[in-house]
């Protein structure tokens, strides 16, 4: 079949789903790429809307072994009409457990065709010098399996005819879904005497949980615990406080150091 465009709809904190979708679509390779990307509150007031001559990639990343609410909240807003699709689901050498079939099913319902999906692997939200998991990931290997895999959907896409000639796919997963999407509402940001107040931290906090004004000042009933605030601060100045994050972060470290790689459905 005839794909008019591609459309790579992303949520990304930290970077790292944006990366494995970029190499998708370097596999796939379509001269009309539009990126949609949804990290920022802003960004998901518009619902997203797609026809049956595009194709749709939603990549998001697994957080408590499911679909970040926040994500589900704004996919209940989408409009498609047997529009082909591929899930993507990015985690961090953990489980991804029911994500991948939550976000198939999620977008199913809303008039997608889900033709192919995939699970990668990026480094973990928790993550960091001391205690790293999944450290660098999505890698070169990584990456090259994103090619492929958008290879391998653009010639399925090629060898049908129409989108209604397309075959389904199958993804593991349970329903009903195991697990809890609440995330922790924890106080774990320690801010130190080197914050310039520069902003940065709030501009990409993607729940807009940080005061612009004053950067310690955190919403902790919005936090996600993404951990984009300290990945991205130029001064290095946020860290986590000793607590629950983490304590998470060395059992992640502890317990998850064995490599885990990718992998599709088609």
């Amino acid at each position: 079949m005839n794909i008019a465009s591609v459309k790579l709809v992303y949520f990304s904190p930290t970077g790292t789903t944006k990366a494995v979708v970029q190499g998708i679509a370097r596999g796939i390779n379509h001269s009309t790429v539009e990126l949609i990307d949804i990290t920022l509150p802003d960004a998901r007031k518009e619902p997203l809307k797609a026809s049956e001559d595009e194709l749709l990639v939603v990549a998001v990343p697994v957080y408590m072994g499911r679909v970040p609410a926040l994500v589900m909240e704004w996919l209940q807003a989408l409009q498609a009409h047997h529009t082909p699709a591929v899930c993507v689901v990015v985690y961090g050498n953990r489980v991804y457990d029911d994500a991948l079939l939550e976000l198939t099913n999620t977008v199913m319902e809303h008039g997608c065709l889900p033709v192919a999906g995939a699970a990668y692997i990026g480094e973990h939200s928790f993550s960091n010098a001391e205690t790293p998991t999944a450290q660098g990931r999505p890698d070169e290997d990584d990456l090259r399996h994103a090619e492929m895999f958008g290879r391998t959907i653009r010639e399925k896409l090629q060898s049908a005819s129409s989108a209604s000639r397309l075959s389904g796919v199958q993804v593991p997963g349970e329903y009903p879904y195991r697990g809890d999407p609440t995330l922790w509402t924890v106080d774990f940001i320690a801010v130190s005497d080197a914050c310039s107040h520069c902003g940065v931290c709030a501009a990409v906090c993607p729940v807009g949980a940080i005061d612009a004004d004053d950067c310690t000042v955190i919403d902790q009933e919005r936090c996600i615990t993404c951990c984009a605030c300290i990945r991205k601060c130029p001064e290095n100045a946020r860290t986590m406080k000793p607590g629950l994050v983490k304590d998470a972060s060395k059992r992640l470290h502890t317990l998850y150091q064995e490599r885990k790689d990718p992998e599709y459905f088609v």
